[in-house]
């Protein structure tokens, strides 16, 4: 009698944990994005408290208001800017005034001839194709754009309720987190060497992902805009922002971005502006990540980029941008589940053996 009382209680808590889950689902990234700036500045907080003994919500507020004034409003400054910026954009391309199949038409003109006849054989020469997919591109942008913006109104009392919800679990966090980390530590039914790995390592990707993977985007998208807007390219934010994105992916970065630039540079003859962008962007902007990442993450927080990579594209493909941060932290959660797995066989398998 009592196993079956234990085996009904289980799937009562099982199913009450999916049906809460299901009732949170609406607002998952709200409550992402608060667990993650309260990993992430947890320290902050740490330090406030210390200096204010006795005053935990004193000390979470304060570090709610520091996170909004050094992080949030910056980043809706750059986020209204950018919008700006991308619509200006948008407006020229669909006035013709930039023509980018006109833009790769002049580098294929500077191109040797050895380099046109390869080109000529795979029949990559013939830009009257590239010209109706840039138009059709563009007008389905702008079909997809239109309904968007209609539905900005719409959109902004979801966000404001996500926003709100985020900064208000922000502050318990920070107030309560330890208490609240020590309490799920203990209602997950592991031992103790394997709960410290897995919590350990949540906490580790976390700051990978975010303190060494964003910032580190960050540094290499502002770096690369700057050199656009010395260079006199129109909308050096977009570009910048362009960059930063792609520099969360290893393998691809924001070399997607400015070395075609350099190769229009060098095609239309002002070389030393291609040069000195390639330059630039090898030395400056690719060891960025060399520099900064083992300084902001350390090298045992991070994983293979071939890992980060597909997870990180797997992520965005299931949850949107949200998959940034949870692509990686599932595979990071896989790896280490299994890392356990394959020790505690090891283990029992030499057990045997000596046995």
């Amino acid at each position: 009698m009592r196993r079956i009382d234990d085996q009904v209680f289980r799937l009562l808590l099982l199913a009450v944990t999916l049906a809460f889950a299901w009732i949170l689902w609406p607002f998952y990234g709200a409550i992402l994005w608060a667990i993650v700036v309260a990993v992430i500045f947890a320290p902050l907080n740490r330090a406030l408290l210390r200096s204010m003994p006795g005053r935990p919500n004193l000390a979470a507020l304060l570090s709610v208001l520091l996170i909004i004034a050094i992080v949030i409003l910056p980043l809706a400054i750059v986020a209204a800017s950018l919008v700006q910026e991308a619509t200006g954009l948008f407006g020229k391309i669909q006035s013709g005034e930039y023509n980018f199949a006109g833009y790769i038409q002049r580098i294929f003109d500077a191109l040797p001839a050895w380099a046109t006849g390869w080109l000529e054989r795979f029949n990559l020469t013939n830009l009257s194709g590239l010209r109706e997919t840039l138009s059709s591109g563009l007008m389905k942008g702008g079909q997809i754009l239109a309904p968007q913006a209609l539905s900005i109104g719409m959109d902004t009392f979801q966000f404001v309720i996500s926003f709100g919800i985020m900064l208000y679990l922000l502050f318990f966090l920070m107030r309560d987190g330890k208490a609240l980390a020590e309490r799920i530590r203990e209602a997950v039914p592991l031992s103790a060497d394997h709960k410290q790995a897995l919590f350990t390592r949540f906490a580790d990707v976390v700051r990978a992902t975010v303190k060494g993977g964003i910032l580190v985007a960050m540094v290499q998208g502002a770096l690369g805009g700057l050199a656009f807007w010395f260079l006199g390219i129109h909308a050096p934010l977009l570009w910048a922002v362009l960059m930063a994105f792609l520099s969360l992916l290893p393998a691809i970065g924001a070399g997607l971005v400015w070395l075609p630039v350099a190769i229009y540079f060098l095609a239309t003859g002002s070389v030393w502006h291609g040069i000195g962008l390639i330059v630039y962007g090898v030395v400056v902007i690719g060891l960025v990540d060399n520099l900064l990442r083992p300084f902001l993450v350390g090298k045992d927080a991070k994983l293979p980029d071939y890992v980060v990579l597909i997870s990180t594209l797997g992520g965005i493909d299931v949850f949107g941008l949200n998959g940034f941060v949870i692509g990686p932290l599932v595979a990071a959660i896989f790896m280490v589940s299994w890392e356990i797995f394959i020790s505690r066989r090891a283990a029992g398998n030499e057990g045997v053996g000596g046995a």
